[in-house]
């Protein structure tokens, strides 16, 4: 088989012309696969990384409150309530606000959707389903070096229409989680 495609590469009457059209549309659609492939990864990759951004941020916006407790004694996230008892005082942010000016996203039917161009294009990526929890680590642990930490978590849904060929296949749905914490450096 390979002794005959190399006699026909090797014939000189222009009949290799119709295999080197068909080795560079297989190239060529070899190519567009490997694009989308790394253009999914891209934009999954970008949302990744906005998200833990926003994430940290959230951790930050509770910093006074964390090193006030960990200055006064390896706790979390805590307030006297004026009663002589201490209460948790965490703020989760705004992670959606946060994502729609990183990323450029704009509410759409409970998505937060990035349109190509100026909006009016097709759907690039839209994220939904955002979910954050937040550890606050112990009141006066009794172990401060193996004590739990102030953490954040966020999970967030990512769907990604695919194109392949001029056609629409079906989304990317993934789901994307992110972590932070607060350590006490001193």
């Amino acid at each position: 088989m390979v002794k005959k495609i190399w006699k026909i590469l090797k014939d000189r009457r222009g009949s290799s012309f119709p295999l080197a059209i068909a080795a560079v549309l297989a190239l060529l659609i070899i190519f567009c696969g490997i694009s989308e492939y790394f253009r999914l990864q891209l934009i999954a990759a970008g949302v990744r990384d906005a998200t833990e951004d926003a994430i940290i941020s959230t951790v930050n916006d509770n910093y006074y409150g964390v090193y006030h407790g960990v200055r006064e004694g390896y706790s979390g996230n805590y307030l006297p309530d004026g009663g002589g008892a201490w209460e948790a005082a965490i703020n989760e942010g705004d992670i959606y606000s946060f994502l729609d000016l990183t990323l450029g996203t704009q509410e759409d039917g409970g998505r937060h959707v990035k349109y190509a161009g100026d909006g009016g294009g097709a759907m690039e990526f839209a994220i939904d389903s955002l979910s954050v929890s937040v550890r606050n680590a112990p009141l006066a642990p009794s172990d401060p070096q193996n004590a739990a930490r102030f953490e954040a978590d966020a999970v967030i849904r990512l769907e990604v229409p695919v194109r392949f060929g001029g056609m629409l296949l079906p989304s990317m749905h993934i789901t994307i989680k992110v972590q932070a914490g607060y350590i006490e450096v001193f």
